[in-house]
């Protein structure tokens, strides 16, 4: 290998001409051709007997060449980086400029990290949320518990809304029976929302034994065959059920915790619920401190440096996916989401990852910071007792370089963190927000829960999209 040239180029580029003479090329070349050679028919010879001389003679001598070059340019150029001094940050263009028996040679634009520089680093003005728990938090970290513990119980009297209603039911368009229409014996909660708009609303203020005729208009956007439809439902009632909730005491913590007063289980509740909430404010803040470090960082970030780190990401991504057993096509299915789709979403969470590492970056090296052979001893011993591995087992995974740059990085967040100007943040909301996210997962389970047990039913929207997936 010889570096016939090296020439910086803009937007943080070097530009290589890289010599491969000829014997690496024909070492390649030997390689290329015994790998092959037992796919190839020359006549006089038996199949894979033919030397190479016969093979180039009949097909051209530069049958092999194509594969010759892709094998022998990766040693190549990480011989040319290495003796050029260049630690790359992408993926490389190459072009190949001329090919002989005598050699190649290649041209390799090289992207390295881009001239930073970082102000004001120290003092950022960054808001932090001041954690608060509540009397209606613990109410409401209560209430799972509550309604593990409560029962139904039969009721003679008018449904209304919070009942679970126990109904046979049909649907008509048109005087004729639609598929997924039917249920018997189905569990309605009044309420939920779990039915088409309009039918849950119609059945409140029924009684058991009683039967009724619900006119019914889908939605627009429901599945082909019934969007927009008047339909006619035939509903009996078989019971009428109102959920009882226990009495909150001493007792009901007893049975539902391991302690045996009701303010205990309280107290553990909301001690729990703050440390949560702590760490979601912790992880902001953070997450705060990185996005107004960035904008101190003054630096033109490649291109090609972010679309590597995007391609790093997505394919950690993917592998994460396969690795539970999912091919990575299905998956992108069934989030109705198209590669080019999770390329941009990659791409844009890499940009942010590149500029702050560049940031942080940037600091330790203002700052001076250096890792000791002793702190990544301890880093590698603390990783082994929480992966419970033998630190030789973990040195043998983790590279050490790395493991001195993540200290490294670390290091300059927690000097960035310890000099910000906390401003306040109201508690209110983040625990609003918070609190939004557990209901709408609560929502959301519940009304999978739902759509398992009446799977054929039509009033259920999803259901009923099933029905007519079938259908077609």
């Amino acid at each position: 290998m010889n570096i016939k040239s090296n020439e910086k180029k803009e937007n943080s580029t070097f530009e290589l001409v890289i010599e491969v003479g000829a014997p690496e090329f024909q070492a390649a070349i030997d390689k290329v051709y015994n790998r092959q050679k037992k796919s190839i028919n020359v006549p006089g010879f038996r199949k894979g007997k033919a030397p190479r001389k016969m093979v180039e003679k009949m097909y051209g001598a530069e049958i092999f060449f194509e594969d010759a070059i892709s094998l022998a340019y990766p040693d190549a150029y990480e011989a040319a980086l290495k003796e050029a001094g260049i630690d790359p940050v992408a993926y490389p263009q190459l072009e190949v400029l001329d090919v002989s028996s005598e050699g190649f040679t290649f041209k390799a634009v090289v992207t390295v990290k881009p001239e930073v520089s970082i102000q004001d680093y120290k003092g950022l003005q960054v808001a932090k949320t001041e954690v608060k728990v509540s009397a209606a938090d613990i109410k409401a970290e209560l209430k799972p518990y509550i309604d593990r513990a409560s029962r139904l119980v039969s009721v003679e009297r008018k449904a209304k809304k919070g009942d679970t209603a126990v109904i046979d039911f049909e649907g008509f368009k048109d005087g004729v029976p639609f598929q997924g229409g039917k249920g018997e014996n189905y569990s309605l909660e009044l309420g939920s929302g779990s039915f088409v708009p309009g039918f849950e609303e119609q059945v409140i203020g029924m009684k058991a034994g009683e039967e009724k005729e619900l006119d019914i208009t889908f939605p627009e956007n429901y599945a082909a065959e019934l969007a927009g439809a008047a339909v006619v439902f035939k509903v009996k009632v078989h019971e009428i059920k109102e959920k009882q909730e226990p009495e909150v005491d001493d007792e009901f913590a007893k049975d539902v915790s391991e302690f045996n007063t009701l303010e205990e289980f309280k107290k553990d509740l909301g001690d729990k619920l703050k440390a949560r909430r702590q760490e979601q404010a912790d992880r902001e803040f953070e997450t705060a401190v990185v996005d107004a470090l960035i904008e101190k960082l003054e630096c033109d970030v490649p291109e090609a440096m972010i679309d590597y780190q995007a391609d790093k990401m997505l394919d950690d991504y993917a592998n994460r996916i396969q690795s539970q057993g999912i091919g990575f096509e299905d998956y992108l299915r069934m989030m109705g989401m198209t590669m080019d789709d999770m390329r941009a979403q990659s791409k844009a969470a890499a940009a942010r990852t590149v500029r702050s590492d560049l940031a942080l970056e940037a600091v330790a090296a203002a700052e001076g910071l250096e890792i000791s052979d002793a702190a990544v001893d301890e880093e590698i011993s603390r990783l082994a007792e929480q992966y419970k591995m033998e630190e030789d087992k973990v040195r043998s995974i983790v590279n050490a370089d790395d493991i001195r740059r993540d200290l490294m990085m670390r290091g300059a967040l927690d000097l960035v963190k310890s000099s910000v100007k906390k401003t306040a943040k109201k508690a209110e909301k983040s625990e609003e927000k918070a609190e939004k996210k557990t209901a709408k997962k609560t929502e959301k389970a519940a009304k999978k829960s739902e759509d398992d047990d009446a799977e054929e039913a039509a009033p259920k929207k999803k259901a009923a999209s099933k029905a007519k997936t079938a259908e077609e």
